[in-house]
């Protein structure tokens, strides 16, 4: 039987056998790859329905055509279908799937409100942790410049200590005196009037700044009954701020609720733009916008419906209404969805005319903008990717495209502590979830060759040994030497075949195993631009691990020369503080919390690092 004849026979087993419940499906090809998810009411009739219908799209012909196999995920509720398949889009961003372009990357302004002096920063990673989070932003800038007017106005700790309401400092920051910084790590101002500031920075970023205004006049008055000047005077320089912002704001309404309109606006190739405007109290507060990946074959309307599904798991405020330029599936799914975020439902409108069909041709027209401003980066990013590796093939004379590609590097000084690194560059970009490093173990001394060697060896005998796909090429850092040592070990595990090129920093050749003269390319073309990325970042991450390796060497080193410290204590001031930095920084009272660590040894620790610091 063919491989082609057990894969029907192992789907048609499977189809038998799907329950009628709701829940997420899960498409995979022959590498395990997901590569669509999609949701339904019945797990049975819709997956089925792939492998019987002959009116299917031109899309749903080529996914059947990939899938090797699938998976499911059954629900109680058609909801929690809808919410389950947003979240495993966005994990796993399959190619088949309508997909936010980089949905990871996108970054929020997190509050930590979970402590006693709180921070408000950028991040890219939203977490479980009780803090405050708002966006996701598409445009870092306009968040830099959130934060920048937010610390003008409330004068805001940028630090990144943690500070406790009851263990003040000796002395403050620069930024305390320069009147950029309340003081909170001395004391200067209340754990409580700390957070009442922290309560109007949450009003201000979620656009509720009428709100806002009226508390901080109330609190302005309060503290000028009190007599306490210097805080009432904050308080009117957060209003004058205020104003001068309301200012800049165009008025969209008179009426007091949120809105967030969204434009949806078709590309000519496999992309579309969805334009937001966040309308809070009435005025236009910001705007955002979003690329979407996948959508040549599929309808506005159920573009638009994935779009939506997958902002809104992640958006961290929800309107009052909902305005959109074209009708969508599902919409009694998203409805009850943004409902339960809200606490409350969320109108959804299609205006046809008046203020509101207007905030929608404005929206439009910004998506049409920055949709030819993407087409133009995508030109560009597919030039030194996509567009490099099908060259590079040419030029190696590759009878495939080197899609999987694999760089290695060697870093040591002086023979301590040599590593190796072997990064991945899939279809010309990083997938930096499969680098390794490595430690070397058979080689003593500064020795290049036998360390790759033994490196290549490592890798390539446990693909085999695991029966795992190899790459498409592989990429030695060095020139003749390094790529015959390399070459050497291949032959060796019997896949001579597989294609491996050595790049020389010197000039910038290409060797390749048996050739005599190397490959040269002119340093602007995108295929040499390209190779240098992979070796470079080989470089970075192999050095960046033997630093690693040095330091952590050189701090036990250091612990294990102060009096009345072994193993025991080492360590257990290496779990408490983290790094060797922290342990100098630390004070007699905080070493003393580490677990067996006295007052007497605590102040043997403190006075042998401040003595020592110059030696490393």
């Amino acid at each position: 039987m063919t491989d082609n004849e057990n894969r029907k026979e192992h789907i048609e087993a499977q189809l038998k056998e799907l329950p009628r419940q709701p829940g997420v499906y899960l498409m995979k090809d022959e590498t395990g790859m997901i590569i669509y998810v999609g949701k339904a009411k019945s797990l049975r009739s819709r997956i089925r329905s792939y492998f019987r219908k002959n009116d299917q799209t031109y899309k749903t012909r080529m996914l059947v055509k990939y899938i090797d196999d699938f998976d499911y995920i059954m629900t109680d509720t058609e909801v929690e279908a809808y919410i389950l398949e947003a979240n495993l889009i966005k994990k796993h961003q399959p190619k088949f799937n309508i997909r936010l372009k980089d949905d990871k990357s996108y970054p929020y302004i997190k509050v930590t409100k979970n402590v006693d002096f709180p921070r408000v920063f950028k991040t890219r990673i939203v977490k479980n942790d009780g803090a405050e989070y708002f966006g996701p932003f598409a445009d870092v800038d306009a968040i830099y410049k959130t934060l920048d007017v937010i610390k003008d106005i409330f004068k805001l700790r940028s630090c990144k200590k943690e500070l406790k309401a009851d263990e003040p400092e000796d002395r403050p920051c620069l930024n305390y005196y320069i009147d950029k910084c309340l003081g909170p790590c001395i004391g200067a101002v209340s754990k409580e009037d700390y957070h009442e500031l922290i309560d109007q920075v949450c009003l201000f970023l979620s656009g509720r700044q009428t709100e806002l205004k009226q508390q901080v006049e109330k609190k302005m008055k309060e503290a000028a009954a009190e007599r306490n000047f210097e805080k009432a005077a904050r308080f009117r320089d957060a209003l004058e701020a205020f104003k001068k912002l309301s200012e800049s704001q165009k008025v969209m309404t008179d009426k007091n609720i949120d809105q967030d309109v969204a434009a949806l606006v078709q590309g000519e190739e496999d992309n579309a733009c969805a334009q937001l405007l966040l309308v809070r109290n009435g005025r236009l507060i910001g705007q955002e916008y979003f690329i979407l990946q996948g959508t040549a074959e599929e309808s506005k309307e159920e573009t638009m419906a994935s779009f939506l599904q997958q902002y809104y798991e992640q958006a961290a405020g929800i309107p009052d209404e909902l305005l959109l330029n074209t009708k969508i599936n599902y919409q009694e799914l998203l409805a009850e969805r943004l409902a339960d975020f809200k606490g409350k439902n969320v109108s959804i409108q299609y205006p046809q005319k008046g203020d509101k069909k207007k905030m929608l041709l404005m929206a439009e027209r910004n998506a049409e903008q920055n949709l030819k401003k993407e087409d133009i980066r995508s030109k560009y990013e597919k030039q030194r990717t996509s567009g490099a590796v099908e060259k590079l093939g040419k030029i190696l004379g590759m009878e495939n495209d080197p899609y999987h590609i694999e760089g290695f590097d060697i870093s040591n000084i002086q023979g301590t502590d040599s590593v190796a690194s072997m990064v991945v560059f899939k279809n010309g970009r990083p997938s930096k979830q499969d680098y390794r490093r490595f430690k070397i173990k058979t080689v003593e001394g500064p020795d290049d060759f036998s360390s790759m060697k033994e490196v290549v060896e490592r890798r390539y005998a446990r693909l085999l040994r695991e029966d795992r796909k190899l790459p498409d090429l592989i990429l030695i850092d060095g020139g003749k030497g390094q790529l015959n040592a390399a070459y050497e070990i291949l032959e060796l595990l019997g896949i001579e075949d597989l294609p491996i090129i050595g790049l020389a920093k010197r000039e910038e050749e290409i060797f390749m195993p048996g050739e005599s003269e190397p490959i040269t390319l002119p340093h602007h073309t995108p295929t040499l631009q390209l190779l240098q990325r992979i070796r470079d970042e080989a470089h970075r991450f192999a050095v960046s691990y033997h630093r690693k390796l040095r330091s952590r060497r050189l701090t036990h080193s250091m612990l294990d020369e102060i009096p009345g410290v072994g193993e025991t204590r080492r360590n257990a001031l290496l779990q408490h503080f983290g790094s060797l930095a922290k342990i100098r920084e630390a004070k007699i009272w905080q070493l003393k919390e580490v677990d067996g660590i006295s007052g007497k040894t605590a102040r043997k620790i403190y006075d042998y690092l401040r003595e020592n610091m110059r030696v490393y």
